[in-house]
């Protein structure tokens, strides 16, 4: 009974030197502030010197658009398996997870004033019908914005009409278009000159990225709105 309180006088003092050393280690130590309880709410990196993270503005473009221009970025198809995706005004027109592209070309209509879809469909370049697509772009009203992304292969069943009428939307590079090229296109109806917005990648076994398919394509940037559309 007489050991009870020496024992209890030696379980306090180690009690205490052990909470001492435990603050101690959280603090720090002495004059250092209190970096080892920051260091549990903060992450690895110095949040005073870590870079700030790049903004991106509507369809991940790197600065906003002008006013009265439409954001816009499209990336063609990966061989024949990534499908291509359409996005305006961070609006995904078309895309895999919408399930409305395919092989061949990616074409999806819009309203040149508003940027609203008109409508979007996938025309099979290599086994499709050409004249679905015919019916679909030689109807296009003044003003219509058109953008077009290939998908495997573009221009297999591609005739002379075909070709014509997306050289009227401003096309330069569709007289050349062949079997598995890529090409990324944004024209409209009624325009004087050809479009800026155009990129084509030729099918060639030198060059090609994918066993038997160039490189996907992407493109970017800000399309003025147009002043009318009937």
């Amino acid at each position: 009974m007489r050991l009870a309180g020496p024992l209890r006088i030696v379980a306090l003092v180690v009690t205490v030197g052990l909470t001492w050393i435990v603050v101690s280690i959280l603090l720090g130590g002495p004059g250092s502030g209190f970096p080892r309880i920051q260091q549990l709410f903060t992450s690895p990196e110095n949040p005073g010197t870590a870079e700030p993270r790049a903004r991106k503005y509507k369809c991940g473009l790197p600065q906003p658009c002008p006013e009265e221009h439409l954001a816009f970025r499209m990336v063609s198809g990966a061989a024949n398996v990534i499908g291509p995706k359409i996005c305006l005004e961070d609006k995904m027109l078309m895309s895999s997870v919408q399930d409305n592209v395919g092989r061949g070309l990616n074409v999806a209509l819009v309203n040149g004033v508003s940027g609203e879809l008109i409508e979007a469909r996938a025309f099979d370049m290599w086994a499709g019908d050409v004249n679905d697509l015919l019916k679909f772009i030689r109807p296009l009203h003044e003003g219509t914005l058109v953008f077009v992304a290939s998908y495997d292969d573009p221009a297999t069943k591609m005739n002379e009409e075909t070709r014509k009428l997306f050289s009227d939307l401003g096309s330069r590079n569709v007289k050349d278009l062949a079997f598995r090229d890529s090409w990324v296109f944004v024209g409209a109806k009624g325009v004087q000159n050809k479009s800026p917005f155009e990129q084509h990648v030729k099918n060639s076994k030198h060059t090609n990225k994918y066993e038997g398919w160039p490189e996907a394509l992407e493109m970017e940037g800000c399309i003025p709105r147009r002043t009318t559309a009937r």
